[in-house]
């Protein structure tokens, strides 16, 4: 650890040193060159306008442009180059893991530890559980990403937020028509309107996606539906309308045992396919948001937020589910800004509400049909309640800034059996986490930060289902179950080195950020018999550096990389566990994992991204791209006892981009896992019957065609 710190001091001192120089540059001499600045950057995501030079977190903002080459199934194919995020992605989209400093690497089953928003309105539920359908990666034009704790912000959000936007920044109308096809059957079509006026903006864009997938019983369809409308009711406010709909289904093939994965990777598991595993997803969202700001110099600023959606679902597994979830959600802040004894400051105080209820029908699985026997039916309410502030203060003018935010937070599950009442349970979870941070310029495109905080994470309502081992088996949610808490710190640097009128090396970009969690009770997946709960273990120690950049080597030749170093382990954890030997005899005992490292989290994550723009003439622009991603090995279990193999993964991709007058033709392919590496790229944690491995995409080939338009 004092090595890393070391690190990272000497590199904040070679910048602080270079810093002088660098702000004697001739700005006059600037080249048309693509220019990522960190003073003129703003972003949403922290609850807040800022400049991403001014936050005291390490922040990243993806634009479209940035991943137009890209397959775009999921979003591991978009944001891999982020230093600190590791995708895990199972079904292309809609079964992936998201971590961020390893919150989120617990889940089984959709994302966790990690806020998710669409136009900042929560795609995570009222427990912090998110799956993303609703996100299309051809209606959105940015990506947030905050990544640290940001538990005094946001509800269940100790790893991050990763904010969607989607694309009403436009300046003309428009229309476009993108086409996609690709190996194991992909097919992706649809149309993307913009309508641009002086009084409002319209955004519509619809998609359907067909995918037969690369492992047997793993094919899915979606058709998704987003629109934006913006309009400006006055000179200082703004009115934004929101709508959604999601309708598909995807076909779960399951893990594997390490001798099925060695045997046939793409098989799969007999069980689920027997079951017709599956998921139906049916869901809409409805949103409005009003912004105004007011004040003889208009330095306040108010926003109020409301939302309501409708969910449908089917779950095949043992039993045949049917869920449905009404939901009615709200936030507000109101941001002023002032000075404290001459000095700059900025107050900010908000809150959120979300209610989510609905029944859950359980029913006998029939070989994946419904049968007509109900076995329990369930009436679940999930509730969110939470306030926060933040207060930016400037200690130097133009130089240092003291953030202090905090948010209480209470989260509330009530289960009703309709079937067997005296099953009903209700569990209560509520905290204050408070956060302080630092942030120096040393120039007004170069800055070093720092952060301590706490972070509470409450168990989401699939992982209060209550096992057979509990202190009371007999009601509906885990009574041993708490919430996870945590200690975090940060120490990082991020800026521009902008060298303009040189020949090589014009623009970089560069972060490195040193992190510690000290977390207690953290919630970790087990299984018994089959069956996925969760418990919690004692204290974890995760430690890690992030280091990342980007550089205009020559004119239209880019680089880029991120790496990621994390080493985390349990200081003190005993649990029971319950396995199949190599007989096939149920095994239970009390384990000591006490010094294991954490599975499902690589000590390594290196990703190489190499790419070169060269423009014909007007009208004729040409793009290449190489991408490069190693992972080392990781455990599978907490006993430590299996792991993956390390693997190392290499992507291309081409394209060109023709304008004719008012049209606009993108044509663009590429080929991913071009050497045909067979990986496992998700694992099931803590499988009792050890089916830890499931297989990433052998090598797959893809095109896109885009027609455009602008009026």
């Amino acid at each position: 650890m004092k090595t890393l710190i070391t690190f990272l001091l000497t590199l904040i001192l070679f910048f602080a040193l270079q810093s002088n120089s660098i702000s004697q540059i001739d700005s006059t001499n600037q080249t048309d060159s693509v220019i990522y600045q960190t003073d003129e950057i703003i972003v949403t995501g922290t609850r807040t306008y800022k400049k991403i030079i001014d936050i005291p977190y390490s922040v990243q903002r993806i634009n479209q442009s940035q991943f137009k080459l890209n397959r775009k199934i999921g979003v591991n194919d978009i944001l891999g180059t982020i230093p600190g995020l590791f995708l895990q992605s199972r079904y292309g989209n809609h079964d992936v893991r998201i971590s961020i400093r390893g919150f989120g690497s617990r889940s089984n089953t959709g994302i966790r530890g990690v806020r998710i928003l669409l136009d900042g309105i929560p795609e995570s539920e009222p427990d912090g559980q998110t799956r993303i359908e609703a996100i299309d990666f051809n209606s959105i034009g940015q990506i947030e990403v905050v990544k640290g704790n940001s538990s005094s912000l946001y509800t269940n959000a100790p790893g991050g937020v990763i904010n969607f936007l989607n694309d009403i920044q436009f300046d003309r109308s428009f229309a476009i028509n993108f086409n996609d096809f690709g190996s194991f059957g992909l097919r992706r079509n649809g149309l993307k309107a913009g309508v641009r006026t002086d009084d409002y903006g319209f955004l519509m864009t619809y998609s359907y996606h067909n995918f037969d997938g690369y492992r047997e019983h793993s094919e899915d369809y979606w058709h998704i539906l987003n629109t934006v409308l913006e309009s400006t009711p006055g000179d200082d406010s703004r009115l934004q309308l929101y709508g959604y709909f999601v309708l598909g289904l995807i076909r779960l093939p399951g893990s594997l045992t390490k001798e099925e994965f060695e045997q046939d990777p793409w098989q799969a598991d007999s069980v689920q396919v027997s079951r017709d595993k599956r998921r139906v997803s049916n869901k809409g969202r409805f949103g409005v948001r009003f912004n105004t700001y007011f004040g003889k110099k208009n330095n306040n600023e108010f926003e109020i937020t409301g939302y309501g959606t409708i969910k449908y679902f089917e779950r095949t597994s043992k039993e045949y589910r049917i869920i449905n979830r009404y939901g009615i959600g709200s936030s507000f802040r109101v941001v002023n800004h002032s000075k404290i004894f001459g000095k700059e400051n900025e107050f900010s105080v908000g809150g959120d509400l979300l209610y989510q209820a609905g029944p859950i029908e359980y029913y006998n699985n029939i070989n994946g049909k419904k049968g007509d026997i109900l076995s329990k039916s369930i009436e679940g309410t999930i509730a969110n309640t939470g306030f926060y502030f933040q207060n930016s203060f400037n200690i130097i003018k133009g130089k240092l800034d003291l953030l202090v935010t905090g948010r209480y937070d209470k989260v509330i599950f009530d289960e009703r059996n309709l079937t067997f009442e005296v099953q009903n349970s209700v569990r209560r979870f509520k905290a204050f986490t408070p956060k302080a941070a630092l942030n120096y310029k040393f120039t007004p495109s170069i800055a070093a930060y720092t952060s301590y905080g706490l972070s509470f994470d409450s168990p989401a309502g699939n992982e209060l289902d209550n096992p057979p081992t509990s202190t009371d088996p007999n009601v509906l949610l885990n009574p041993d179950l708490d919430p996870q808490k945590s200690k975090n710190f940060e120490l990082g640097i991020k800026g521009n080195l902008v060298y303009r009128g040189t020949k090589f090396f014009n623009n970089i970009y560069f972060e490195g950020t040193f992190f510690n969690s000290i977390i207690e009770d953290e919630i970790v997946p087990f299984e018994v018999f089959g069956d996925v709960f969760f418990r919690n273990s004692a204290k974890t120690n995760r430690t890690g550096l992030e280091i990342g950049g980007d550089v205009e080597i020559v004119k239209g030749l880019k680089f880029k990389a991120a790496y990621t170093f994390s080493h985390f382990k349990y200081d003190e954890y005993i649990a029971r566990t319950i396995e199949f030997d190599t007989a096939s005899n149920i095994v239970i005992e009390d384990r000591d994992f006490s010094g294991n490292i954490v599975p499902s989290v690589p000590k390594h994550n290196l990703v190489l991204d190499l790419s070169y723009q060269y423009q014909f003439n007007d009208n004729v622009t040409a793009f290449t791209k190489g991408h490069y991603w190693y992972v080392s090995d990781m455990f599978v279990n907490d006993g430590n006892t299996e792991e993956t193999s390390s693997y190392n993964i290499f992507n291309s991709a081409l394209g060109l981009d023709l304008k004719f007058n008012k049209f606009n033709i993108l044509i663009a392919g590429g080929v991913n896992n071009i050497f045909d590496k067979v990986y496992s790229a998700f694992i099931n944690i803590n499988s009792a019957k050890k089916q830890y491995y499931e297989a990433g995409e052998p090598r797959s080939y893809y095109a896109n065609l885009n027609i455009g338009y602008t009026f």
